[in-house]
């Protein structure tokens, strides 16, 4: 109740934002991606003479390889991507930030305002990356915890993990290869209309009074 009361508020301050004042956030967010989706083969009932057929048998990975990957969008463009192995601490986030966030943000918005969104992971809202970005004097957007059909990117996400149900990439090498190239063929006309559509996701919310949505 707490958090559903959160996002209800936060969709109601926010309310009164125009399309255009939305396309000066650069979106940033995090997702996982593992070399397997699913369990491979067939589901089959098999006699005692079938026992020893490969063919009856289905395969499946214990422990797929995986990559985290961290990304940054606006409505004018995709920004740097960065494949992280591991776990990532806020030190680490401040080197994502350096090397990834700050080049694209100059290269998407060329100087003009831009308002930053990350979520309240705990590498994000640590003292440390706090105090980097006020440094910085980079505006970050308050963000309800517990919120990504908010966020543009998460749809970004969705899209790039159906490609990779598509394309099936066989190792962790193959992975990262496939995410870039989903990743880079985004066109902008998609950004442009899931930045566009956060007003509607607001009013969803407030709807819904605070409730999860289809976003």
């Amino acid at each position: 109740m707490i958090q559903k009361r959160s996002h209800f508020l936060w969709a109601k301050a926010h309310l009164k934002w125009t399309v255009a004042k939305w396309k000066t956030v650069l979106w940033l967010d995090k997702s996982k991606f593992e070399v397997l989706f699913g369990k491979l083969g067939h589901h089959v009932i098999w006699t005692k003479e079938d026992k020893d057929n490969p063919s009856c048998y289905q395969r499946s990975v214990q422990k797929p390889a995986s990559l985290m990957v961290w990304g940054c969008m606006g409505a004018c463009g995709m920004g740097s991507l960065h494949i992280w192995k591991g776990t990532i601490n806020a030190e680490r986030y401040i080197q994502v930030l350096e090397q990834h966030m700050l080049p694209s943000r100059r290269r998407l918005f060329q100087g003009r305002p831009c308002i930053f969104q990350h979520d309240n992971a705990r590498p994000h809202i640590a003292s440390i990356t706090t105090s980097w970005l006020r440094r910085r004097r980079i505006r970050v957007l308050k963000w309800p915890a517990c919120s990504p059909d908010l966020s543009p990117i998460e749809n970004i996400w969705r899209i790039i993990k159906r490609k990779m149900r598509q394309r099936r990439p066989k190792t962790a090498e193959q992975l990262e290869t496939c995410i870039r190239q989903e990743w880079d063929n985004i066109p902008i006309p998609k950004l442009e209309q899931l930045v566009s559509s956060v007003p509607r996701r607001l009013q969803t919310v407030i709807k819904r009074r605070g409730d999860v949505t289809q976003w």
